[in-house]
């Protein structure tokens, strides 16, 4: 079982790490931090984009988590440009496994929240994961666990 953490966070080691850490603390996994990755936003054509190679290991994860700090009420802009690179590369249906969705910030509102989390239940529901939940504390984060 393959197990890609993609972490969103401009901190390699903080909450969102953290948070990942009690997740899947007895599982070996791969930690991909997209903001040492140069992707472009969607629609430019700028050389050095390494989305594909970003794309190639989520799609041969078995198990994704996709972590990311709360900014400007929402999901942050690493995890936010991976999400609308995948519009038009990734076919509909063509991604395999679990989701897991990992969200943190200091004092996040409910809506905020609720807006993250219909994000991840559409990217997975539109790209053919199986979408297992998000946390947001670490009591939540290992409660989830169970479902890995």
């Amino acid at each position: 079982m393959k197990i890609l953490f993609v972490n969103g966070s401009p901190n390699p080691n903080g909450n969102t790490a953290a948070l990942a850490k009690t997740l899947l603390k007895d599982h070996a996994y791969e930690t991909l931090n997209l903001t040492g990755y140069q992707i472009n936003v969607y629609g430019q054509q700028l050389p050095g984009d390494q989305f594909d190679k970003v794309l190639g290991k989520v799609k041969s994860a078995d198990i994704l988590v996709i972590g990311s700090p709360v900014y400007w009420h929402n999901i942050c802009g690493s995890v936010r440009t991976f999400l609308d690179r995948c519009y038009g590369p990734v076919e509909q249906g063509s991604l395999s496994g679990k989701l897991f969705f990992l969200y943190q910030g200091a004092a996040p509102e409910k809506w905020m929240l609720d807006a993250g989390e219909y994000t991840m239940k559409r990217f997975a529901a539109l790209y053919g994961l199986s979408y297992q939940g998000m946390a947001t504390t670490q009591k939540e984060a290992a409660e989830l666990a169970a479902k890995i």
